[in-house]
């Protein structure tokens, strides 16, 4: 008797099994313009398009409810979709909330994950129109659905970066990670000595970072009152060196970018030394910031060339040449994307 194959998910990683699941699919309708591989659908006839994303948020994979706050992770939750908005270079405009509860909640626990849910949407000028509740048997689950809209000419896609384009990235990266780090550590101490007060009151901008995100729709503002349209972009979510491979893969092109560029916070740097990691490759392969990576022709360079939150860190290259770093002293090392696994 043969044994049925069996394939662990966690020898593709969620990008293999994308590609798995995203294989065949065709579309019907002409008004599905763009499908799988981007940060978000794009759908409509006509100038104006919308833009359609959806994430979901699991308890004890996304987020530790012993140091996030409910109100926090319902903000949260509608801002990392709001980003994914914003790297299509679209302006949301509604969004859905699909909620899974245990029993362990009360109603007033719904009201406070509901608190920051409105606060975000209040902050976007986005509508909530609908949604779906459940009980659930894993904790809390949150599934938020992300509407925007866009002229057609105005549409960012991954897959427009050119060789010679400036790569671009807003904010500053690894704060989320590093955060994230102090979180665990401090959750660690107060479970071994329940005595011991959480330390969190040298690190406000880092956990800020990791609790409280904020998606980049300024910039996505700017960006049409100087109509300047990316060439590509891409939300940093995975991590800086994993969004450069996937505009690399769409764009079929290589980058070089140079680690003295790369924007990182104090607090986070200074952190990265305290806790023994590596500042660049907290940038690299840290994960939730989300910030915008984008890049635009040389001839936008001047729209944006005093912006104090808009970061130059290389530029496209070849696809034979490569994805690298050019490391403070000059060295070229191969990128690797290690940001986060999802399996």
């Amino acid at each position: 008797m043969n044994e049925e194959k069996r394939t662990e998910i966690s020898t593709l990683g969620e990008f293999g099994l994308i590609d798995i699941i995203s294989e065949n699919i065709k579309h019907n309708h002409p008004s599905s313009i763009k499908g799988i591989g981007d940060d978000a659908a794009v759908i409509g006839e006509g100038e104006m398009l919308r833009v359609v994303t959806t994430d979901m948020l699991l308890e004890g994979v996304h987020f530790d409810l012993s140091f996030t706050p409910l109100k926090h992770l319902g903000f949260k939750a509608v801002a990392v979709n709001i980003s994914d908005v914003a790297a299509m270079n679209a302006i949301p405009t509604q969004i859905t909330v699909g909620i899974g509860l245990s029993s362990r909640f009360s109603v007033e626990a719904v009201e406070e994950l509901y608190e920051g849910i409105k606060l975000a949407a209040s902050h976007y000028n986005v509508d909530i129109v609908g949604g779906d509740t459940t009980s659930s048997r894993a904790g809390l689950v949150i599934s938020i659905t992300a509407i925007g809209e866009v002229k057609k000419e105005a549409i960012s896609y991954r897959s427009g970066a050119k060789v010679n384009d400036i790569i671009c990235a807003t904010g500053d990266l690894g704060g989320a990670f590093v955060g994230l780090q102090v979180l665990e550590r401090e959750k660690q101490v107060f479970l071994s000595n329940p005595s011991m007060q959480p330390d969190l009151e040298k690190y406000p901008y880092i956990t800020a970072r990791q609790l409280k995100p904020d998606a980049r729709m300024d910039i996505i503002h700017e960006f049409k009152e100087l109509g300047l349209v990316p060439t590509s972009m891409i939300d940093i979510s995975d991590g800086l060196a994993s969004e450069l491979f996937h505009i690399c893969k769409a764009s079929d092109v290589g980058v070089a970018i140079y680690e003295d560029k790369l924007p990182i916070d104090k607090q986070t740097y200074d952190t990265a030394f305290e806790l023994n990691i590596d500042p660049t490759t907290c940038v690299l392969n840290g994960g939730e910031d989300y910030e915008l990576l984008f890049t635009i022709s040389q001839d936008d360079f001047k729209k944006l060339e005093k912006h104090p939150d808009i970061h130059f860190i290389g530029h496209v290259t070849e696809k034979e040449n490569g994805k690298y770093l050019i490391s403070k002293s000059g060295a070229a090392v191969p990128l690797k994307a290690q940001g986060w696994s999802h399996f």
